[in-house]
């Protein structure tokens, strides 16, 4: 059965072996996310997703690159789109050309990262299309305007302000997995244990989270002593 909070399945595509494994490996350090398969040709990306659906895990995301030796990737996307399927596309590629650009978006693909590129601006296009996918993912089968702008708006970069110092975007961004997963309320302690963090780190990053109005703080109730707070992620930050 399928979860919102579960990880999603990517597809690399990208016809140069050492790349598609570079691009797989990124995959696997962003949270929420995980390889499903690689493919190096037009004709094995559609083998895969054929096989994902018939397998009943079909494929959340295809990472496309544009230059595959039987295939443009642009003609992979709109058979794709001919057949029906849904899935999300985002085109690597180096191709800067404006027509190939506005023919991607014409086809479907969500978003466009050139190379080459930093893994820091690559988990940038997967946290935000995460949270586009949350976004349109909470509301059943209709979609409020609210939810639409949210979800659209996930997937622009806004270059967010640096992090306060001392911390690190990896581990920031393995606590937020961890709250937004969850989906109730965790304690700094709980936090540590779960990621193999000391207390007072967990409790630096969870109060930054609660600063910038990600997750919501309060005080644990029945704690003996100091009072121990709880922290819980704000659907939709």
């Amino acid at each position: 059965m399928d979860t919102p909070n579960r990880p999603l399945r990517v597809l690399v595509v990208d016809d140069e072996r050492t790349t598609a494994s570079a691009h797989a490996s990124f995959v696997s350090r962003v949270p929420g996310f995980v390889v499903h398969a690689i493919a190096h040709t037009g004709a094995e990306a559609f083998a895969e997703l054929s096989r994902a659906t018939a397998e009943g895990t079909p494929i959340d995301l295809v990472l496309l690159d544009m230059n595959l030796p039987d295939l443009h990737g642009l003609d992979v996307a709109r058979r794709v789109r001919g057949k029906g399927d849904t899935v999300d596309i985002i085109a690597i590629t180096a191709i800067r050309d404006l027509n190939v650009v506005r023919t991607a978006i014409a086809t479907g693909v969500t978003q466009y990262l050139i190379k080459p590129f930093s893994f820091a601006a690559f988990r940038e296009k997967l946290t935000n299309y995460r949270e586009f996918r949350l976004n349109l993912g909470t509301g059943g089968t209709s979609a409020s305007q609210a939810s639409i702008d949210n979800a659209f708006a996930a997937l622009r970069s806004v270059g967010p302000a640096p992090l306060p110092k001392g911390l690190i975007a990896e581990t920031l961004a393995s606590i937020e997995e961890t709250l937004r997963s969850v989906g109730t309320a965790l304690s700094a302690t709980e936090v540590s244990e779960a990621l193999d963090l000391s207390r007072v780190t967990a409790r630096r990053y969870l109060e930054h989270l609660a600063e910038a109005n990600k997750a919501s703080k309060a005080p644990r109730h029945g704690t003996r002593g100091r009072p121990e707070y709880e922290y819980k992620w704000r659907r939709g930050s």
